[in-house]
């Protein structure tokens, strides 16, 4: 039977260290055959907070690790901005294998496909049904297109709280690689500005249901 998706290799018992060993043998869609890692997520498994990313990218691959390029370290440096920690939050992918194009020495980014999405979709619903976060944080049109449907776009509602199954409270924004590729200095900062004005409605509403018990 020709494998269509990651469910077949998701573990009997679901818990973020099961998940974390059993990804590593997932054959479920073509993109393994040219990564060093599979890379879960990556936080506490009570985290009141989920943000999901696109895929890993080259230092995550090599890593195993989410989050730990730059877009990563950007990411921690607004997060700590708007008062989340990133040790209490948990930071996921939609696709867990780096799809990359060779480009001389080096593996460049490539956007994974929809079938890649699709096929990862497993690890996604797992990792969401173990945490059970409060918030999603949808970081980029791709973890949106996955858990929101084709017809969300980033751009028309990014930053404001969407109705939607997967948790009680769910917002969209930027990737911050999106951040890192703004043309010049100015626009950076504007993109970082934005970025963090995003996160700081998550951290109000964390907060606020940290108040009310």
């Amino acid at each position: 039977m020709r494998v269509t998706s990651a469910a077949d290799f998701l573990p009997p018992e679901l818990t973020l260290a099961a998940l974390r060993e059993a990804v590593e043998g997932c054959r479920g869609c073509p993109l393994w055959a040219c990564a060093n890692h599979a890379v879960l997520g990556e936080g506490p498994e009570d985290a009141a907070v989920m943000l999901v990313g696109e895929q890993p990218g080259n230092e995550e691959d090599l890593t195993g690790r989410p989050f730990v390029g730059p877009a990563g370290r950007l990411l921690d440096r607004a997060l700590a901005e708007v008062g989340l920690d990133r040790t209490e939050v948990y930071v996921t992918n939609a696709v867990k294998h780096f799809r990359s194009e060779p480009r001389g020495k080096r593996r460049i980014h490539k956007k994974p496909g929809q079938e890649h999405i699709d096929a990862c979709r497993p690890w996604l619903d797992a990792e969401i049904a173990v945490v059970r976060p409060a918030v999603i944080v949808c970081l980029g049109a791709t973890a949106a297109r996955a858990l929101l449907g084709d017809a969300f776009r980033v751009t028309r509602a990014r930053g404001t709280f969407v109705p939607s199954p997967l948790a009680p409270h769910v917002l969209a924004t930027v990737h911050p690689s999106a951040v890192l590729r703004a043309p010049d200095s100015a626009a950076r900062r504007l993109a970082y500005e934005q970025f963090v004005s995003d996160l700081g409605r998550v951290a109000e509403r964390v907060r606020g249901l940290v108040e009310a018990g």
